[in-house]
């Protein structure tokens, strides 16, 4: 230990706030409300509660990871590579004590983000919506020691479990939500999340950053993982992303400084918090001393609830979830200005207006699971106060500029060289910095791949424009090839978005005898809407080429998506 240096942890977060706000709100959840000694409180019995079950051969143990020194150097392997073009090879193949965490946004899969690295583990969020197969091969290739799995979602990892019989499982029953503890069939002799933290003690936080116990405030390497976040799957199998403690530390610091986190913050849980760690959103209201609200299901009368109940302040979410909210029955002029922040997929300039239009300050970042979410952001220039709000929009859908706790992006052609900024030449995107994942759990060659020329590779496509504002065109597997011309999916879903009878649109690509490749749009209507195919793509046409006109319109009530609000393209093709 240095006198100038000290490891990076959000768990800092917490043992801060729990000092310096003891009495403020830190959670609410229905009735049930939680002040930052009181959640500080159980989270220390979490992390107790876990700890015998944690440890082992590749257990850290109670005071952190440590990193394994060269013999011959003195050197940590973690950050002594010298032919790789990332640091930390080494971690991504050893046996990391995990706890996974199958909920919806409830206080105790807030609680995980804390307790489960406080005991010396790292955590694995997993989408409750998953099925059995799907959490099957997760649990299996994180090697969970631990399951918490929300009463909802019990069967399905009972069942995902049937072969592993050396794993934990706890239940995690909520009387908000009218859940109680399962106890007969797959809940028989399973122990809800209090019953397993029955007996640990509760002590307050001590000195020397413990909170009593073994259970530390502090690691030895920041560098070592704090979470394992697995990728939509939708072109594959799910891949596991570890995130670092220093990663997550400067991720959320660089969501305090951009989303405006103070004590006063009353932050709304739509955004899933096994995505990203919530974004990191789950370390960063802390770090404010702000107040977590939770969600359970993303529902237009909740939301619409909570805003007038609760002050919201913040919340964040996909373009999806920003259509639900402004188009909502329960939607009404706004008693003060609410900042959502989207992100997901390019969100359409008419869903901004929209949003802007309603009252709502509009964050428009951009990021991928491998860069801890968040990377860019559109950060408005004075000069577009000026512009119509339809225009103001438009600058406001791109992807923007880095983020202050990243590195700036690039917009490189094959050869790694930057492409011209202006606007229109084509190249992918590629980023580097502290936000950046560690690699691909039990993958390396994956990961060298993503990392090549010391860069990670989005498979994004987009443009750089004159201002250093980066613009998304589209994914590289999502670009439409037609007759040798290529057409980007998301001009021609926002050309469809521009359309006031659609609420949701997806663009792919379908195979073509003679031109290749066509597109093809699927369409959700707006509510009692009546809009006809052939308007629709008369609408389009009179935007776009001639070319970029889909061939055909088809409708349905819904577009399948990810948990996270990614539109699964792959099913839309078959």
């Amino acid at each position: 230990m240095f006198a100038n240096t000290e490891p990076m942890t959000p768990l800092r977060f917490l043992e801060r706030s729990a000092e310096v706000f003891p009495d403020r709100r830190a959670v609410v959840h229905g009735s049930r409300e939680w002040t930052y000694r009181e959640f500080q409180r159980d989270v220390h019995r979490f992390a107790t509660a876990l700890l015998p079950l944690v440890a082992g051969a590749q257990s850290p143990g109670p005071e952190g990871y440590r990193r394994e020194e060269d013999p011959a150097e003195g050197t940590s392997r973690a950050a002594s590579s010298t032919s790789e073009e990332f640091q930390g090879v080494d971690l991504l193949e050893r046996d990391w004590p995990t706890v996974a965490m199958v909920a919806p946004n409830v206080p105790a899969a807030l609680m995980a983000h804390y307790a489960v690295p406080a005991a010396g583990a790292v955590l694995v969020p997993l989408n409750p919506r998953l099925s059995a197969r799907e959490l099957n091969y997760i649990l299996e290739h994180c090697g969970a020691r631990v399951v918490l799995a929300d009463v909802s979602a019990l069967e399905t990892v009972a069942e995902a479990l049937a072969n592993r019989p050396g794993v934990a499982l706890v239940q995690i029953p909520d009387d908000q939500a009218g859940l109680p503890a399962v106890r007969d069939g797959v809940g028989a002799g399973v122990p809800t999340l209090e019953e397993f933290l029955d007996g640990t003690p509760s002590a307050p936080p001590q000195t020397e950053g413990t909170a009593g116990g073994a259970v530390r405030w502090a690691v030895a390497d920041e560098n070592t993982p704090i979470t394992l976040n697995y990728t939509s799957g939708t072109t594959g199998r799910p891949k596991g992303v570890l995130y670092s403690h220093r990663g997550a530390y400067l991720n959320s610091l660089g969501e305090v400084f951009h989303n405006g986190f103070t004590g006063e913050t009353r932050y709304l849980w739509t955004l899933p918090m096994f995505h990203c760690n919530g974004w990191c959103t789950t370390w960063a209201v802390t770090a404010a001393g702000g107040t977590h609200v939770c969600l359970r299901a993303v529902r237009p009368d909740a939301i619409w609830q909570a805003f007038d109940q609760e002050g919201i302040t913040h919340l964040c979410g996909a373009p999806a979830v920003c259509s639900v909210i402004v188009d909502a029955e329960q939607a009404h002029p706004l008693e003060h200005p609410i900042r959502i922040t989207t992100a997901g997929a390019p969100p359409a300039p008419s869903i901004i207006e929209r949003l802007e239009t309603a009252g709502f300050e509009v964050v428009h970042v951009y990021g991928l699971t491998e860069v801890f979410g968040p990377i860019t952001i559109c950060e408005p220039q004075e000069q577009w106060r000026s512009l119509s709000a339809s225009d103001r929009a438009r600058q406001m859908s791109r992807q923007g500029v880095a983020m202050i706790q990243a590195e700036s992006a690039r917009i490189v052609d094959p050869d790694m060289q930057d492409v011209p900024a202006d606007g229109e030449t084509l190249g992918e995107v590629v980023l580097r910095g502290n936000n950046v994942m560690i690699g691909y759990y039990r993958d390396p060659e994956t990961t060298r791949e993503a990392f090549r020329g010391g860069w990670f590779h989005t498979g994004d496509l987009g443009v750089m424009h004159p201002n250093g504002y980066i613009q998304l065109t589209d994914r590289a597997k999502d670009v439409i090839i037609s007759g040798g011309e290529n057409i980007s999916s998301i001009e021609v879903e926002q050309a469809l978005y521009s359309h006031p009878d659609v609420l949701d649109v997806a663009v792919v690509g379908v195979a073509h005898e003679k031109w290749g490749e066509r597109p093809v749009a699927h369409v959700v209507r707006a509510g009692g809407s009546q809009v006809t195919e052939d308007e629709l793509r008369e609408h389009v046409r009179s935007q776009l080429s001639g070319f970029k006109v889909p061939d055909t319109v088809t409708f349905s009530d819904e577009l399948p998506r990810t948990a996270t609000g990614k539109v699964r393209k792959n099913l839309l093709r078959n």
